[in-house]
Formats: C-alpha cells, sequence, structure tokens
C-alpha cells in the first residue's frame, strides 16, 4: 500500500452526524428559503443558480415563486441539485452569522485533523453541499474554526460523488496520484468510486452496528482509527 499524501473526506456521517444536517441546517433553509429569494432574489449569484434550478427541472419559463416552491420540494426530498446547494449555502450563512447554530464534528474530528495536517497530509473535502457550505461548515465548527485545515473543498460541480470520473477529476486537480489519495466517507457506493479511480478508501462507521468487512473497503469506528 502506498503511502498517503492527502486525504479527502466526507461531512454527513463521517465528519459530523447526519441528525444536524437533516434536524437543523435542512429546516433552517426551508424556513427562510422565501424570504431570502424574496430580498436576494436581484442578486447575479442567486439569479444564476435560480435559472440552473428552473433548467435542472425541466422548465422552459417559470415564476421566480414557482422556482421557490420547486426548491422547497427538493428540500424535502432531500435532492443532490448543484443549484439547490449553492442556494442553501447562501442562506446557511446568514444563520452562520447569527450565532444560530454551530457545525456539529465528532468528538475526535478536529484533533484528527489538526495531527494530519501538522504531519503534512493535504485535506480536502467532497461534499453534495456547496463548496461555500463547506466552507461555513468547518469555518464555524463547535470545535471552532477548522477550515484552515483544508487545502480545498469540492462540491457535485465536480461530478456525482457515486461517479468514479469526479474522484479522476479531483485527483487531477490536487496533483496527487491516485495510489496516495485517502477517501474517508460511510457510502459504500461513494467508497465504491473512489476505489474505481484507484484511490485507497476507508468506510467510517459512525452507527452502533458490526463493522462490515466487505474485502474492498477497510472499516473503523473513527478517526482516530483511521489507519494512515
Amino acid at each position: 500500500m502506498q503511502e498517503v499524501r492527502a486525504i479527502v473526506t466526507d461531512i454527513e456521517g463521517t465528519t459530523s452526524s447526519i441528525s444536524f444536517v437533516h434536524d437543523v441546517l435542512f429546516p433552517y433553509a426551508r424556513q427562510h428559503l422565501a424570504g431570502f429569494v424574496e430580498t436576494h432574489g436581484d442578486r447575479p449569484e442567486v439569479r444564476h443558480w435560480l435559472h440552473e434550478a428552473a433548467r435542472e427541472a425541466g422548465l422552459a419559463e417559470a415564476s421566480r415563486q414557482e422556482v421557490v416552491e420547486l426548491l422547497l420540494r427538493w428540500i424535502d426530498e432531500d435532492r443532490k441539485s448543484t443549484a439547490l446547494k449553492a442556494l442553501e449555502g447562501m442562506i446557511w450563512e446568514a444563520g452562520y452569522a447569527s450565532g444560530a447554530y454551530r457545525a456539529h464534528v465528532y468528538p475526535e474530528v478536529a484533533a484528527r485533523l489538526r495531527g494530519w495536517h501538522a504531519r503534512g497530509l493535504r485535506l480536502y473535502v467532497y461534499s453534495s453541499g456547496s463548496v461555500v457550505a463547506q466552507q461555513l461548515f468547518f469555518r464555524h465548527s463547535e470545535a471552532g474554526d477548522l477550515s484552515s485545515l483544508f487545502d480545498g473543498f469540492f462540491d457535485t460541480q465536480t461530478g456525482a460523488k457515486r461517479d468514479p470520473e469526479s474522484y479522476r477529476r479531483i485527483g487531477e486537480t490536487i496533483g496527487v496520484a491516485p495510489e496516495r489519495i485517502l477517501f474517508l466517507s460511510d457510502v459504500v457506493q461513494e467508497l465504491d468510486a473512489a476505489h474505481g479511480a484507484g484511490w485507497q478508501t476507508t468506510q467510517v462507521v459512525r452507527a452502533p452496528l458490526p463493522l462490515p468487512d466487505t474485502g474492498t473497503h477497510p472499516a473503523c469506528r473513527d478517526f482516530d482509527a483511521v489507519a494512515v
């Protein structure tokens, strides 16, 4: 096994609880979406993503209210839409700034990220949430500002998380050989895609279930047990 030079991590279920995202962030975005579009809908970046959402839904002509209703439905469906995630990130920024919440990270994550960074390992995030949302998440974590520990952030503008080509693109962007990149996630299909791109993989199993033995992805309970 090649020595790891870079670690790419997922967020939900890996660094942080799924419940924080689903029980705090999603409801906040849903509650504030209409008001945000009403007050910020003329900003170029907001107009862009509203247009992209309509295009994704196949709506040749749609009123702003129709797009808002579409986005609310997508929030309820947990749709992995790049346009939705971009708009959610803008809304969450206001929530973080107001102190409405702080991002959850599991107890050992901050110390382990700092330790890996101190060793010279390059750290990255690849999540379905927008790059802006990822940066906000780690800047306003319960463990303090962790954002400076990361060398880069990737979202679904790079590609789908279950497509090996997405991981190839990330590897080319960061300039590290595939066999020297380690991907951490709780989702087997994502790990399969990363493995298909030649990456090393580890499944992080936070749930109180027996650790799986797939023969492909080593499994562990937390970041302290990740073999690097």
